[in-house]
């Protein structure tokens, strides 16, 4: 059941990760190729960086063609439906939101079944979570959103602890998944709509200016 639920997991994290790495580009005007290059490396490069990590080479994403199947249906729906995906309020943060939470499950229980203790399976499913994203960022000139965003990296640790401590605990696998999907769920969007964010530098005294806004993922240029 612990690797079922973290195969289906994965998949599910890689589609909406990968449409909102797709949907990033296709902001940026990218092309077809573009498009697709994105939504690859959004999908792909958390669990990638995860199984090199615990030994799982070669990694599922490239060892198992689903996952660039899935990544290019993710590309190739943005592409031919971006009006409809654009008419979402923020659909960037709304796919990563998802994703994050189904990557940092997948990623913990995954590095659970590889015998890793629960501290550090949660720290390797935090990184599943955040990977693809930055990436994702990174290649559309962008400060990644985990440098940037409100309770980002948070979330998606909050959501492996909970997972960890429900394989501490020996409760069913489905259970903690559940539990923490909502929770990083509920953290990120509860800090997109209220703001909540980690303490950052005050610069005013030393440079003489005010805070810069924090930019909006979704609304950048």
């Amino acid at each position: 059941m612990q690797h079922l639920l973290a195969d289906v997991l994965d998949l599910g994290g890689t589609f909406v990760f990968a449409i909102s790495g797709a949907t990033t580009a296709a902001r940026r005007k990218m092309d077809i190729f573009g498009i697709l290059v994105l939504a690859f490396a959004a999908g792909n490069v958390g669990g990638i960086t995860r199984d090199v990590l615990i030994g799982a080479v070669p990694p599922a994403a490239v060892s198992n063609w689903s996952y660039l199947g899935i990544s290019v249906l993710a590309g190739l729906t943005v592409f031919f439906r971006y009006p409809q995906i654009a008419k979402l309020n923020h659909p960037v943060q709304f796919f990563d939101a998802i994703g994050l939470a189904f990557f940092a499950v997948s990623g913990t229980e995954k590095a659970l079944g590889f015998g890793l203790d629960p501290l550090m399976a949660a720290l390797l499913g935090m990184l599943t979570g955040i990977g693809g994203g930055m990436l994702r960022d990174v290649l559309a000139n962008e400060i990644p959103v985990v440098l940037r965003s409100d309770l980002y990296a948070l979330a998606a640790l909050a959501c492996a602890a909970i997972v960890a401590i429900g394989h501490v605990l020996h409760l069913h696998p489905l259970a903690p998944a559940v539990a923490g999907v909502t929770a990083c769920l509920a953290l990120r969007f509860m800090a997109i709509r209220h703001g909540w964010h980690l303490p950052t530098a005050d610069l005013r005294n030393a440079t003489g200016d005010k805070p810069r806004k924090r930019e909006d993922q979704d609304g950048a240029p």
